[in-house]
């Protein structure tokens, strides 16, 4: 079932209502027909709106489960954990460790694959302990058009994406996380630091650990959506276009010097196409 999506008068998508909560209840008949759940749970609004429908339909046998990876920002952890406490799910964290992978390291266009590979390896494992729950993460159908190796690891592991079933959208998600009431409805979109580094040049826990502070430090100047690209010795910031022109002055200039000379960037640059999602994707098309 598709819901009706139109444009409003200030030019943000009205749904259909009747068919938003259709989808929303065919989401929870799924999870309910799965009986005990593990979800795996980052944090951001598509797993953190699984997790809260997966509390709604199965209670106490569904269990959000976050991975405590240097790749996920401290700042998202704090997230996830008091999205949970706000939202009255069961939440849990397990370590993860790609980084001993050389695979996920070397940082090819399949980086996501060996991501996902691990952390679904270990739910695995977790699940065995605990009477085998089903395994659940939140790829939306928006997501099926866009580069993402994860998919292949979550089918490999059997994992399942209840929202894709469910035929859920990401603006529907959003849309039904604000009309339950949810924190996270307008969160912007997140993604693992380790998407900061271009395809080839090896990730690190250093470089990640660079890109998240230059992050913070540009979220504490009142930035909302951006990315802060590595580049070996230059910084490209991509700044969402809602909020560029704030960007472009001199003043602001200085200060993200300031913020990025002492990370030990040599050069600071703005990228003036705005942040867009993905973006080091475009470098893969380009071969």
């Amino acid at each position: 079932m598709a819901a009706l999506v139109t444009l409003g008068t200030a030019g943000r998508p009205t749904f259909d209502r009747s068919q938003l909560l259709a989808k929303q209840d065919e989401l929870l008949s799924i999870l309910g027909g799965l009986g005990r759940v593990f979800v795996a749970y980052s944090g951001g609004t598509d797993s953190a709106y699984l997790a809260w429908a997966a509390h709604q339909a199965l209670g106490g046998n569904a269990l959000a489960v976050t991975a405590d990876s240097a790749s996920i920002p401290e700042s998202h952890k704090r997230d996830a954990i008091e999205y949970a406490k706000v939202c009255g799910f069961r939440h849990e964290m397990i370590p993860t460790f790609e980084f001993e992978n050389p695979d996920y390291v070397k940082n090819d266009k399949d980086r996501c694959f060996h991501c996902k590979d691990e952390l679904f390896t270990r739910l695995e494992a977790l699940a065995a302990e605990r009477g085998n729950p089903m395994i659940v993460y939140g790829v939306n159908k928006d997501d099926l058009g866009d580069y993402r190796p994860g998919q292949s690891a979550a089918k490999i592991h059997q994992v399942k994406a209840p929202l894709v079933e469910a035929g859920l959208t990401k603006p529907e998600i959003r849309e039904l996380c604000r009309l339950a009431g949810l924190p996270f409805w307008d969160r912007p979109a997140a993604a693992c630091l380790s998407s900061r580094i271009p395809y080839g040049t090896p990730v690190t826990v250093e470089t990640i650990k660079t890109v998240e502070a230059g992050e913070e430090a540009v979220k504490q100047l009142g930035f909302r959506q951006f990315r802060v690209r590595y580049h070996g010795e230059l910084v490209r910031i991509e700044i969402g276009r809602a909020e560029l022109e704030k960007a472009l002055t001199l003043e602001m200039a200085g200060k993200l010097t300031a913020i990025f000379k002492p990370l030990g960037f040599h050069y600071v640059t703005l990228d003036l196409e705005g942040y867009r999602q993905g973006s080091m994707n475009e470098a893969i098309g380009a071969r």
